[in-house]
């Protein structure tokens, strides 16, 4: 029997390891599967663990006020350095791009356990944009010993690094596992987020659902951002734009001081996974600068314009699925009146097949681990 350690530590990071916990978990009599937490965002990882009913069996706990990328790094390697010595895992799983990424798999390999990297091989070859996140992926790529790249791609982008063609399998993304599972879920779920949006939103308008917490955009980029939105609420008083406000000062301060007052503008806190899915459903279209969101609403049907300068995910640019505006105001609002106005695009653009799975994702790296 095996001993395979799966680590997380952000609310994404849990949406898309869960469903490959839960399909290990499917052969005990192959592998002995526990879930270290670092809890890097501890509110929001624990909406999505009790969602799913995942109780970790290491919990790291490590947020605390007036964190920084320095005491970060350090306190997740140092304390991993116990749950690896305690566990003894056979392969260690992290995913994506996170600082509990990177950190991991730095303390993975001192442990001389096998990093295995979900989400393997997105690349802006921008080392600043996204920012700490494109070194964070590139880091763990170094160390991984077994790559699964969700798309064809990322696997080129893999080989181009030199890492060997046989560690490296295509999966398509654990996304769209759990959004698959969670979609329909979230028809008959009930939490008082849900009904809090029914009260606060006309279900029969044309909502535009829009995120926005990444660094890059902190300062004049959440400005022409939110002078974008101002400017799209007054040409479109039938439309209402619904914004789940990042906790972050950064971000809430410029939002609430720019848009607070407009009607059909409605600013809420940020929401659960099951309320934020059960929303995107309802949406028309989706602004956002978050890298899962890019996968999660086409396979919806919802168009994206991506609120950022450089995506790791440039096959949904290419697909069509998405749309790169930056934090271009007037870009920003010419591409969502594009979607609004013209209906033959809005159809071409939410019908797209989305490139980055079918479901299979973690079903497809159990069988691999399992043939080694």
């Amino acid at each position: 029997m095996k001993k395979n350690l799966i680590v997380f530590g952000t609310r994404p990071e849990a949406i898309k390891m869960i469903p490959l916990l839960n399909k290990f978990k499917e052969f005990p009599e192959l592998f002995e599967t526990k879930v270290c937490v670092t809890a890097q965002h501890r509110e929001m990882l624990d909406q999505v663990l009790d969602f799913f009913d995942v109780t970790p069996d290491y919990d790291l706990n490590i947020m605390k006020p007036g964190q920084d990328l320095y005491s970060l790094t350090s306190d997740i390697i140092s304390q991993m350095k116990d749950v690896l010595q305690d566990f003894s895992p056979d392969y260690v799983y992290v995913h994506g791009d996170t600082t509990t990424t990177m950190a991991t798999a730095i303390a993975a390999f001192y442990s001389h356990a096998k990093v295995c990297h979900v989400e393997a091989g997105l690349r802006t070859f921008d080392k600043k944009s996204p920012f700490p996140e494109e070194m964070n992926r590139q880091v763990a790529g170094r160390i991984a010993d077994y790559h699964f790249a969700p798309t064809s791609q990322s696997k080129m982008n893999l080989l181009k690094e030199n890492i060997s063609e046989n560690t490296i399998l295509v999966t398509g993304n654990t996304v769209i596992d759990a959004l698959m599972d969670s979609s329909s879920r979230v028809e008959n779920y009930y939490n008082k987020e849900i009904e809090s949006i029914k009260n606060k939103v006309d279900l029969n308008k044309k909502i535009i659902l829009v995120t926005g917490h990444r660094r890059e955009n902190h300062g004049q980029g959440f400005i022409n951002i939110c002078l974008a939105l101002k400017e799209l609420a007054h040409l479109n008083p039938e439309i209402q734009i619904l914004y789940p406000v990042h906790l972050n000062p950064n971000v809430k301060n410029v939002v609430y001081e720019l848009l607070a007052d407009i009607k059909n503008i409605i600013l809420i806190e940020p929401l659960s996974y099951p309320s934020f899915v059960w929303i995107m459903k309802k949406s028309y279209i989706v602004l956002t600068d978050s890298g899962g969101i890019q996968e999660e609403a086409p396979s919806l049907g919802k168009p994206v314009l991506v609120m950022r300068d450089t995506t790791e995910r440039p096959e949904s640019v290419e697909a069509g699925t998405v749309i790169l505006v930056g934090s271009n105001k007037d870009k920003i609002v010419s591409e969502t009146m594009n979607l609004l106005n013209d209906k033959d695009f809005y159809k071409k653009t939410s019908e797209i097949h989305n490139p980055y799975g079918d479901g299979m994702a973690s079903e497809r790296i159990v069988n691999f681990i399992a043939q080694l």
